[in-house]
């Protein structure tokens, strides 16, 4: 009986060890998990608070951040929103996360922690990418800010913009153009203040030295967006990326008749960066501009279409780095003039901007607005082959006489 009595005692006794033990593991285990967590939110920017404001012309969303920030961008539909996916960064308690906007030009805003490394902002605009502008302002007194601005955004704000099409990083700058309320294209003035303007502005601008004629030159054909990235949208569902690789590929075949060397960024619907959908937007405009410059280009043209949530504003534009060559001026000029007279539309005049294709190239570059895609009239004609076929021989008319 005192056998059994023992063994019993013994038996309570292990199996209360095997508990504590059981307890100390699992203690042990939250403890290092709660350090590593605490270590990674170290490193990861934390979203500290929401501000929401609107008026005519714009509504703006500024997110507050401890650290600079990395943004992916995306597009839903039914209803139509704006997805920005904030890379390595989590949400404060204090943070609001759904808040009502009740602008036209954006509705709500809600955000949630996506994954452990992603917070994602959801708002529910019909704004198209010409009349989103996102950037960041860095340190200071008010620390870090990411701001999301929809509708009037043709002038830029002194941050650090971010490109547009699929995905976003923080050091770039915006990639479409923005009408002004007057239906009148406003002329860019975004600038960053990285290392890269210093160094544009340090610099010597060299004017290039041509042969004359068309034969034998160097010339990359940008048709912009593609793959994931659809551009624009016009009212009949027509997007920016079918347009612009059909008039590139037309341009492409007009030009190697002529006796030109082209060299296409794209030739079928993908991204151009090898990361293709998982490119930020910096790594994809990149890609366009080192296959310029790797090819030694003597010429860089990047086709486009316009964009407004107005259907009225209609004609063609052409953009030059404001800081580059007289060369990319004439070139712009040149271009639109014949598009222009090709295709009849308006022309919208020739403007400087700081958009990252035109910037970032070694030689003459534009970045051309064929027409608005917005415009039932003009979406409609650049959807027709004769409309295509117009507008690349508008631009080759445009090439020959910038070669001279």
């Amino acid at each position: 009986m005192y056998f059994h009595k023992a063994k019993a005692i013994y038996l309570h006794f292990a199996g209360i060890m095997l508990l504590l033990a059981g307890f100390l593991m699992f203690w042990s285990t939250q403890e290092a998990q709660a350090a590593t967590f605490a270590q990674r939110m170290a490193n990861m920017a934390e979203i500290t608070a929401v501000r929401v404001s609107s008026d005519k012309d714009k509504a703006r969303i500024v997110l507050d951040t401890t650290k600079d920030v990395a943004i992916k961008t995306s597009v839903l539909s039914n209803p139509s929103r704006v997805v920005v996916d904030i890379q390595g960064a989590w949400i404060s308690p204090e943070a609001k996360k759904t808040i009502n906007i009740g602008s036209q030009f954006a509705k709500s805003v809600r955000l949630a922690q996506f994954d452990p490394n992603t917070v994602r902002v959801v708002i529910e605009s019909t704004m198209n990418e010409s009349n989103r502008y996102f950037f960041t302002l860095a340190g200071g007194n008010t620390g870090h800010r990411l701001v999301l601005d929809f509708g009037n955004v043709g002038q830029g704000s002194g941050g650090a913009a971010i490109d547009f099409g699929k995905t976003g990083s923080s050091s770039g700058n915006t990639e479409k153009p923005q009408p002004s309320t007057d239906e009148q294209t406003s002329t860019p003035v975004t600038t960053s203040e990285g290392d890269s303007d210093k160094k544009d502005e340090a610099t010597p601008v060299v004017e290039p030295e041509f042969t004359p004629g068309i034969k034998g030159k160097k010339i990359t054909i940008d048709a912009g967006h593609g793959g994931s990235d659809v551009g624009a949208i016009g009212p009949t569902g027509v997007t920016e990326k079918s347009i612009t690789l059909r008039i590139a590929m037309e341009l492409q075949r007009l030009l190697t008749a002529e006796g030109a060397e082209v060299i296409m960024t794209r030739n079928k619907d993908t991204e151009v960066s090898p990361k293709k959908a998982n490119a930020t937007d910096i790594e994809e405009l990149q890609a366009r501009c080192d296959i310029a410059n790797r090819n030694d280009s003597d010429i860089f043209i990047s086709i486009h279409m316009d964009s407004f949530t107005s259907s009225s504003p209609s004609g063609t534009t052409g953009y030059y780095y404001g800081k580059g060559t007289k060369a990319s001026v004439r070139l712009a000029q040149y271009v639109s003039d014949g598009v222009v007279s090709a295709l009849s539309t308006g022309h919208r005049g020739v403007k400087s901007c700081n958009f990252y294709v035109v910037r970032h190239t070694n030689m003459p570059a534009i970045l051309l607005e064929t027409a608005f895609i917005s415009n039932e009239k003009e979406e409609r004609l650049l959807n027709s082959e004769a409309g295509i076929k117009k507008a690349a021989s508008g631009i080759l008319k445009g090439i020959k006489k910038f070669f001279g």
